[in-house]
């Protein structure tokens, strides 16, 4: 039996990478700040000796657009070092190396820093998940218009397919940089929007929103994007059908 430590392991991928490694039949160790035995905030990295002793792999799924995920990353790879932990999987974003973007930048430093951390690795990117297009328009639709930034096109992918793959990707060996997962089709912001709007039953307006700046300018050339890997194959449109039908009424 496979022993694995999931950081993030209670966040939105992180969960669902968990349930399928348990499924597989792998012991899981979930890292997060909260969540004992292996309570660790990876920016401090106190306890995380323990947390990586004795595993097969780590799955690296903790981020935060707050700042921090080049320390917390850091720490972690010291400690696998120290105790020998022979495969480090990290999920990273498409265009991290294209769109200008602080969070994207940070993303591409931590890469780096695994590629040249002497450990056996493996670097997954893909596109944005269907829960953050969401949770994007959920907060815009608060307001009496839908306020959307002009010209931008989305290739948003199910979070279930993502960690199966980061699943299969743990077990195995360490595979360098694997081929990007993008959701199944480039969409329009406004037809995104538009499908939340129905399927929520709400009435808004659509506005686009003319932004300035490189990192805006890097989302309307489609940096983010990557049509040839459309690997994906829930569409946003299903995976309302689905989130709807669990929604506590």
């Amino acid at each position: 039996m496979t022993t694995l430590l999931v950081t993030g392991g209670t966040g939105t991928l992180g969960r669902e990478v968990t349930e399928r490694l348990r499924t597989d039949g792998h012991q899981v160790r979930v890292l997060s700040r909260r969540s004992q035995p292996y309570a660790v905030d990876l920016r401090d990295g106190t306890g995380l000796d323990a947390a990586v002793d004795g595993v097969d792999a780590i799955v690296h799924c903790a981020t935060t657009p707050r700042g921090g995920d080049d320390t917390a990353a850091g720490h972690l790879i010291e400690a696998a070092g120290r105790v020998g932990v022979p495969h480090l999987v990290h999920i990273s974003i498409v265009g991290v190396d294209r769109v200008p973007l602080g969070y994207y930048r940070v993303k591409r430093q931590v890469e780096q820093m695994i590629e040249e951390s002497g450990l056996g690795w493996t670097i997954l990117r893909t596109t944005q998940f269907h829960d953050l297009v969401l949770r994007f328009l959920a907060a815009a639709a608060r307001l009496p218009v839908l306020p959307l930034p002009a010209g931008v096109r989305l290739q948003s992918i199910d979070t279930g397919e993502v960690a199966d793959r980061l699943a299969e990707l743990a077990v195995a060996g360490p595979a360098g940089r694997v081929p990007e997962m993008g959701g199944p089709e480039v969409r329009e912001l406004p037809d995104l929007a538009r499908a939340y709007l129905r399927a929520t039953g709400k009435r808004r307006p659509l506005m686009p929103v003319p932004l300035a700046g490189k990192a805006y300018a890097g989302y309307r050339r489609g940096g983010h994007l990557t049509p040839g890997q459309a690997v994906g194959r829930t569409r946003f449109e299903e995976f309302l059908t689905e989130r709807c039908r669990r929604r506590p009424r």
